[in-house]
């Protein structure tokens, strides 16, 4: 899919001409001496200077010499490149034609190494270091300094995740500025004057921040470093290979650096379109999952005592093959949203040629027909209409059902970004979140169920310019995907869905939906099933659409769902886990493709084990529509992708599928392309707003970043970062119900409850907000999600996140 221009070509930038190191260059206005240098390719070495915070000035290392030449643009001693905008007619000499410049360099970097201790053959950034590199470049041959260096107590724990050695600092304050002006945390900060000058912390209040790693791997010596890395690899000992993050639908660039087959650890890629050179921490660290002891490395299948036991893969492809035959296409397909795109193409055909069915469906969370609708007339199959860069230039955002700091944090950053530029970005939600007040943002708040109508209010407001960011957990309210396309109908503003998963944007371009084919083509239309059988080579498809998760799983039994194919899909994620474990429980013959053991792996008849993300290549398609492509950071040749595994399944059924590796499966998704022919219709469900029941309050929920989600096995530190399980809810509520601020209570269903401490907010009155999946795994113990009716009540419990079942 191929990224358009959705903005009109700017207005010509006003060119500056001036002359660095004898060479005449025209750079725009506004630019910074430190970058007209590169144009000419020159490098002036610096430490505070990145080009994505704000100049500072600090270090005093890019020391540069303005002579006068005659039109009053001269400066009397060397000055900071990083901090001066270029002028008509400036004359510069940097380190290269000028003495003065380079002995002013030289003194600087040996004032820095002054207390900077020689520790480099232990420190995490030796090899890569720039202070090495610019001592080595621009520095003294030898020290001067023969007197003691000034010393502290290491490391400071600044946070779980972020370690401090004061005496690498060189003041730089790259990590405060990317706090304050980046990620909107100033936890950490500056302090004292002079020698005495240090990164301090408040004690009370740790460095809490969802992108703290950033700081580590902007910082230009070792003074930050990772609790997780901390002295377990040298730069230059490991193997650096781009990747694309697996955590969220932004589709962030990051660098993977492994050794001997071991992952060590993971940076930021730079990609000025997606991620910038920022991620959040959950990209940074959560890598382990894979290898935390229950991965599966043998097919498994079930033998008649009904125990799994170990087989060969041609045997266990034998078995699963039988058993789908058996169940004569009565089989659901159950994806998951986090496959690459190749393989939700492989589930989907697969599902279509192998077993005749169109009973398949990705969306392994709470999920509806008005949901699916919007998608296949929106969403599958569409050119990109949304950037990351339209976000800066926007008239303004409106987010609904999305909060984006915990469910999309690359596009928090750069929606932060774009409200320190002045784009007003607004929410519909029941109440502010920490991330909105870091934008600056406004609220307009709307119980849960309510947010339809409050959009439908909004429109009036918007322009062609704005732009609506639509969540996943809009599909739990009524009306709600049908009021965001009234919006974007009558107001021009352009509409961007942004789901959690990774694998979401590209399972729906994939046809993984039971009415929809690839590429946005509907199963109803006959055109489009012709064309896509004709590029599958079968003679037909069938005309009516499946059923969706939820109707698949409630129709497990002798004569309905006789057989599932699940890949991927974590029971506690599903609108009912009690019934899907029922399902489990009672389906005559279950497929489970799968990384790691689950409960699905648990009940499970074959169990065949699938390659993890670092393993295998392909491409995520992420919230934009930008296709993300990867290759396997690390080449394990008995690693099989779901890929190969569902053709061999084919196979043995006598349908081949037509592809069995990764390349071949884009290909076959790429000629089949978008649909230009006619479309599932837009939805129009009316909005509602059942009032709640007596003694009920109605429950707005979302996953926080750091959750118990099992792609953080593994990490402790990082898991030590999440932020508290907290119910939160107004005043009048907690009154209404005597529940003391800061006390215990007690939300529940029939089905079960749940029970953490409450804190005082602005919510509507009889309105509570808790964590989806942090200590308490709220649609595994409530069976409802948000927007849903629980009931409240004080409770005595002492337990943190307690769950009754």
């Amino acid at each position: 899919m191929t990224i358009e221009a959705t903005s009109k070509t700017p207005a010509p930038v006003e060119q500056v001409t001036l002359t660095i190191d004898d060479v005449e260059v025209s750079v725009p206005k506004g630019t910074l001496l430190i970058r007209a240098a590169e144009v000419i390719g020159v490098e002036i070495p610096r430490f505070c200077d990145h080009p994505l915070l704000e100049p500072v000035g600090a270090c005093r290392q890019c020391l540069v010499d303005i002579p006068d030449a005659g039109n009053g643009r001269g400066m009397p001693k060397p000055q900071a490149s990083c901090t001066i905008e270029v002028a008509q007619g400036m004359v510069v000499q940097t380190q290269v034609t000028s003495e003065v410049a380079a002995k002013a360099q030289r003194g600087n970097l040996e004032f820095l190494l002054i207390n900077h201790p020689l520790d480099c053959p232990v420190c995490d950034k030796g090899g890569e270091c720039p202070l090495q590199n610019q001592s080595m470049s621009h520095g003294a041959g030898e020290s001067r300094f023969v007197e003691t260096k000034r010393t502290f107590p290491k490391p400071i724990k600044v946070s779980e995740q972020v370690l401090l050695d004061r005496e690498r600092c060189v003041l730089c304050a790259r990590c405060t500025r990317f706090s304050e002006q980046i990620a909107g945390d100033p936890f950490i900060a500056l302090i004292e004057r002079g020698a005495n000058q240090q990164v301090g912390i408040y004690e009370q209040e740790p460095f809490s921040s969802y992108f703290s790693g950033n700081t580590i791997q902007i910082c230009p010596v070792g003074a930050l470093t990772s609790a997780d890395y901390r002295f377990r690899s040298r730069p230059f000992d490991l193997v650096s290979t781009p990747s694309i993050a697996e955590h969220d639908s932004s589709g962030s660039a990051i660098r993977v650096d492994h050794r001997r087959g071991t992952v060590m650890r993971r940076l930021a890629g730079d990609d000025p379109q997606v991620n910038e050179e920022w991620i959040t921490d959950k990209d940074r660290f959560c890598f382990t999952y894979a290898t935390t002891g229950d991965r599966l490395r043998t097919p498994l299948v079930r033998d008649e005592s009904g125990e799994l036991q170990p087989a060969s893969w041609p045997a266990a492809l034998a078995v699963a093959a039988r058993g789908l035959a058996a169940a004569k296409g009565k089989v659901g397909v159950l994806p998951g949203g986090r496959l690459t795109a190749e393989d939700a193409f492989a589930y989907s055909t697969f599902a279509r040629v192998a077993l005749g069915t169109h009973d398949i469906d990705f969306r392994s969370r709470p999920h509806g027909a008005e949901e699916a609708d919007f998608l296949a007339s929106h969403v599958a199959g569409r050119p990109v209409d949304v950037t990351f860069t339209d976000l800066e230039h926007a008239s303004r955002v409106v987010l609904v059902g999305l909060e984006p700091e915990d469910e999309a944090g690359t596009v928090f950053l750069r929606l932060r970004k774009a409200a320190r530029a002045g784009v007003p970005i607004t929410t519909i939600a029941a109440h502010a979140t920490r991330g909105l007040r870091k934008m600056s943002g406004e609220l307009i708040q709307a119980a849960p169920g309510q947010e339809a109508a409050a959009l439908a209010e909004l429109t009036a407001t918007l322009d062609a310019r704005a732009i609506v960011l639509v969540g996943e957990r809009l599909a739990t309210v009524e009306g709600g995907f049908s009021a965001v396309g009234a919006a974007a109908s009558m107001s021009g503003a352009r509409v961007a869905w942004i789901p959690r998963r990774a694998g979401d944007r590209g399972a729906v371009d994939a046809g993984c939906l039971p009415g929809l084919l690839p590429g946005g083509r509907p199963v109803t239309d006959a055109e489009a099933r012709a064309d896509v059988a004709a590029a599958w080579g079968v003679k037909s498809l069938p005309s009516e659409p499946g059923r969706d998760l939820s109707t698949i799983l409630a129709s497990v039994g002798p004569r309905g769902v006789r057989a599932l194919v699940v890949g991927g899909v974590e029971i506690a994620d599903l609108p009912d886990p009690a019934a899907a474990r029922a399902a489990l429980a009672k389906v005559p013959f279950l497929v489970s493709l799968e990384v790691r053991t689950s409960e699905v792996t648990d009940a499970a008849d074959v169990v065949l084990p699938v390659a993890p993300m670092v393993e295998r290549p392909g491409s995520f398609v992420n919230w934009e529509g930008r296709v993300r492509s990867f290759g396997a950071v690390l080449n394990e040749p008995n690693s099989l992708t779901d890929i190969r595994v569902l053709a061999g399944i084919a196979e043995e059924l006598g349908k081949p599928i037509g592809f069995r590796t990764v390349a071949a499966a884009r290909r076959a998704l790429d000629e089949i392309g978008s649909w230009d022919g006619a479309r599932t219709p837009a939805p129009q469900v009316a909005p509602a707003d059942h009032a709640s029941p007596k003694r009920q309050v109605r429950l707005a929920t979302w996953r926080q970043l750091v959750d118990d989600g099992r792609g953080q096995d593994g990490q402790a530190q990082y898991l030590a970062t999440a932020r508290p399980a907290v119910l939160l809810a107004s005043e009048s509520t907690l009154k209404a119900f005597d529940i003391d601020p800061g006390g215990r209570a007690t939300i529940s269903t029939s089905s079960g409850s749940a029970t953490m401490t409450t804190r005082a907010a602005d919510l509507p009155h009889g309105v509570v907000w808790a964590p989806g999946n942090n200590g308490v795994q709220l649609t595994d113990a409530l069976a409802t999600a948000h927007g849903g009716h629980v009931t409240l009540a004080p409770s005595m419990a002492h337990t943190t996140g307690e769950v009754n079942a």
